[in-house]
């Protein structure tokens, strides 16, 4: 007899001696109940027009059972498995008495549900047929044959007509593709369409009243909203007040999460687009998506070509001096340029529980903004003395950036338990030169009494590497651990020279050069714990932070550093389920904002001699705590609505801030825009954001903020804005017309309200060409203090049109124009015991953009191998797809 029957026979003796005997403890057997014995299911999953085994297929046993808690029967998973290469599975310790359904997913397959059982047949008295019962016991369910869910174009675009906004009770989805007015534009015309979100004349982005942390992909960047092609978004997640899972920077506003496009479905897909504006700029780009088997390949490039025309007035008194002053500035500008964004990367799937995942941004641009300044200034004698100066400023400004993301995931057995690890390194560098020449008269018919030139130089390199590790583990289905550790690593290196120019060559000026050098490093360690109870569930986090802040001046042997060794951030999250699709949930979190570059930054921008600006590299990280309460409704005609109250309050907030000083060219002194911690604030609110289908036609997103905020400085600074309530309105209405053309018009309207503090350690905004090289033209148009003025209402409407050809809707065409009414402006008024002021600016009114968009792909998991079939047949043996 073989060895190989030993075990067999076992198994079989054994089998019967347990049937045969007393259940051990812990098995219910009397008269009313039958024994708890355990089989086995197994079979094979082939495909169904081939016969071919097909690997990795997900097996699920599913049993509906009776839950304690909630009082209601459920599907549990009872076990599960992935294929082998041969296409077999096997489920083994399976209670054979019951009802089961078998659940059998692949991607690109059809999904098969079947109800499968036993059928065992309890032997009695003579009737003991021993054989068939251990039969029964292990159920062969034969070969199961799933379809392929192929899919052609018409399936790429079949989701045109879903909602463009998701709500959540922690966070908001906006769907760009659904966003038509920005297609062509950047970034930043996306975020003045997105509920919750403000953004002025010069692409900062503001988040009730603060600027929000800016991700990409779920990580910290380096790059700023007017890097980012429109076009590559996929979407953009608005999350108010994020949990200790979350970095804990950006806490005055949230994090504004940029999602760019990537597809991971079989097959293949891509677009190609190209765009003209009504200044003759250019713009294009291309996306491809390749998934087969294991690997999914993904690549974007965008380039677009831009031209800028602003115009502003400033009018100020000034107050420091005798005599005192007043100044009209007349300005207009005109900035042209180009930049290029590359992103690809590759997702190998190891299997279906493991996948490595590379990505690659690659980027760069150049710009000429010119810049025409009139001035006339009157002294404020009672016989008036005026003087008058024309300013041209010539600059040049180009960037590039690097960034590399790789991770890992691993996915555990047990459903919703995995691991992941993930490092992010983003590299940027950027050059700058801006020549100045002023000529100063006493009247326009006069000969210029001096000409001053002037020339500042600058270059900037920006390193930041972050690496991060998380865990989740469900404890049960109801309890739920997230765990996690994060290193954030950032250097910089950062020179500006200043220049006199003279008929001899250029005169360095020491005193207003700068050679400024940062580390700034962040460790960070957090833990989350939910659990749901019923209708009821809870999370409780805690953050730890270390960090520290290094800054030098090897020129001036200057250090600054600002140390904090552990900085604790808790949160705690509430949410009830209500009747009819309701949810209320109450958060807390403790946040910190952390100074930016050029916050700290101690180089003085003299681009504009009436308007001069430096960081503060003094400045201490500001800390937010933050309070939310949510309540959502969705009805039963998918229509949503979201309200929120929320309050925040903040110590040490940084701010921006215009004060005195002596100018160290003219001896004179001047008004410097700047920037401190003021003793604290706070901002509190009542947003409400309405998703609503009007008609079958007609769907609106509407979006209402009412708020108010203070800020408290210290004593020795002049504080003369009081409180006042604000509010913000945003409509966006999209309406399908016949012909399969849609048409959407958008508007903001915002009433006077106090300004963002402009202190956020995140970002947001645009204009960062890489974090380096000065703030040139920053100073153009009038600095502001948010502590000591406000800006006057304003509103705006921008309209768009689309058509889409083709029998799948592979094709289309896109006309917008934003700013249709050109009512978009920025009005500005500030004062203080040394100065009053206010400021207008207009920028880019009417820009009317035209776009085209081809779409093509295939969704077909065994494209490619029928494509090398084909190949084969025709002789190309070697060919191996």
């Amino acid at each position: 007899m073989s060895f190989k029957l030993f075990p067999i026979l076992f198994l079989a003796l054994f089998q019967v001696v347990t049937l045969s005997a007393q259940p051990p403890a812990g098995m219910n057997r009397n008269s009313n109940s039958r024994p708890s014995f355990n089989g086995n299911f197994y079979g094979r999953v082939l495909e169904a027009t081939t016969g071919k085994a097909i690997e990795f297929a997900s097996i699920q046993l599913l049993q509906n059972k009776f839950d304690s808690l909630t009082k209601k029967r459920k599907e549990v998973v009872i076990a599960g498995m992935l294929t082998n290469a041969k296409g077999e599975f096997r489920l083994e310790n399976i209670p054979v008495f019951g009802q089961y359904k078998l659940k059998i997913d692949v991607i690109g397959y059809k999904s098969i549900e079947q109800t499968i059982g036993f059928d065992v047949k309890m032997p009695t008295g003579n009737n003991s047929d021993m054989g068939a019962l251990l039969s029964a016991l292990d159920k062969d369910l034969g070969n199961i044959k799933i379809d392929i869910a192929e899919k052609t174009l018409e399936n790429v675009t079949v989701n045109a007509g879903t909602t463009g906004l998701k709500l959540g009770i922690d966070r908001k989805v906006f769907n760009v593709d659904k966003n038509i007015v920005s297609a062509g534009g950047t970034a930043v015309d996306v975020m003045r369409n997105v509920p919750s979100i403000n953004v002025d004349l010069d692409g900062n982005v503001t988040m009730r009243n603060n600027s929000p942390q800016l991700f990409v992909d779920g990580r910290p960047t380096v790059l700023s909203l007017d890097q980012i092609p429109a076009d590559a978004i996929e979407s953009v997640e608005i999350i108010t007040n994020p949990s200790a899972k979350f970095d804990a920077s950006g806490g005055t506003a949230g994090i504004l999460n940029i999602i760019l496009k990537k597809n991971k479905r079989v097959g293949y897909s891509g677009n190609i687009r190209s765009s003209i504006d009504s200044r003759a700029r250019l713009g294009g780009g291309a996306d491809i998506n390749v998934r087969q088997n294991k690997l999914n390949v993904f690549g974007s490039l965008n380039y677009n070509m831009r031209k800028s025309i602003s115009a502003g007035l400033t009018e100020r008194t000034t107050l420091i001096a005798t005599p005192q002053t007043y100044l009209k500035q007349e300005d207009s500008s005109i900035s042209k340029g180009e930049f290029m964004f590359f992103r690809g990367g590759f997702d190998y799937f190891i299997d279906n529980r493991n996948t490595v995942s590379v990505s690659v941004n690659k980027g760069g641009g150049k710009f000429s903004p010119t810049n025409d300044s009139h001035s006339t200034i009157d002294s404020l004698y009672t016989i008036r003395k005026q003087s008058q100066n024309d300013r041209f400023s010539n600059s040049t400004s180009q960037f590039d950036f690097t960034g590399i993301t790789a991770s890992f995931k691993h996915l555990f057995p047990k459903a919703g338990e995995e691991w992941s690890i993930d490092l992010t390194q983003n590299n940027s560098s950027s050059e700058n030169s801006n020549q100045i020449k002023t000529a100063y008269y006493s009247d326009p018919l006069s000969s210029f009494v001096k000409v001053q030139d002037q020339l500042q130089t600058g270059t900037g390199n920006n390193t930041n590497l972050v690496i991060q590790t998380d865990y989740v583990k469900p404890i049960n289905d109801r309890v739920k651990v997230e765990a996690g550790v994060r290193g954030q690593w950032r250097t910089v290196d950062n020179k500006n020279n200043f220049y006199l120019v003279t008929s001899t060559g250029n005169v360095n000026i020491p005193a207003l050069s700068v050679n400024y050098n940062s580390k700034d490093n962040v460790y960070a360690a957090y833990a989350t714990l939910s659990k749901q109870l019923k209708n009821f569930g809870y999370q409780l986090g805690l953050r730890a932070e270390s960090s520290l802040y290094n800054g030098y001046l090897p020129d001036k042997n200057q250090e600054f550093s600002i140390e904090f060794p552990v900085s604790l951030f808790p949160s705690l999250f509430i949410s009830q389920k209500l009747k009819k699709n309701a949810e209320l949930q109450v958060n807390y979190t403790r946040k910190i904002n952390r100074p930016n570059f050029f916050q700290l930054y101690p180089f003085t921008d003299y681009a504009d001699s009436l308007n001069l600006s430096r960081g503060n590299p003094g400045l201490l990280p500001e800390f937010t705590n933050s309070v939310e309460v949510s309540y959502q409704k969705t009805y039963q005609n998918k229509n949503n609505i979201l309200g929120s109250i929320y309050f925040k309050h903040t110590d040490n907030l940084i701010t921006r801030y215009q004060d005195k000083e002596n100018n160290p060219i003219t001896g004179k002194d001047v008004l410097i825009n700047t920037f401190i911690n003021a003793n604290n604030s706070y901002v509190t609110g009542a947003e409400l954001v309405a998703k609503t289908k009007i008609t079958n036609q007609w769907d609106l997103t509407s979006n209402f903020n009412l708020f108010t905020s203070a800020i408290k400085l210290d004593a020795s600074y002049q504080n003369t804005i009081d409180p006042f309530v604000s509010y913000q309105l945003k409509l966006n209405n999209t309406y399908k017309l016949p012909k399969n053309i849609t048409f959407q018009l958008s508007g903001e309207y915002i009433s006077k309200s106090v300004l963002p503090p402009g202190g956020s350690g995140g970002g947001g905004g645009g204009n960062r060409w890489g974090g380096g090289g000065g703030m040139w033209g920053m100073g153009m148009f009038g600095q502001t203090s948010a502590a000591q003025g406000y800006q006057k209402a304003n509103y705006f409407i921008d309209a768009a049109l689309r058509i889409d050809l083709g029998k799948n809707k592979q094709t289309s065409i896109s006309l917008n124009m934003n700013d249709v009414l050109r009512t978009r402006r920025q009005q500005i008024y500030s004062a203080s015991a040394l100065f009053t002021q206010d400021v207008f600016r207009r920028r880019d009114p009417q820009l009317l953009r035209l776009n085209v968009n081809w779409r093509f792909g295939k969704f077909d998991p065994n494209l490619f191998k029928r494509k090398s079939n084909k190949l084969m047949g025709e002789g190309m043996e070697n060919i191996n797809m």
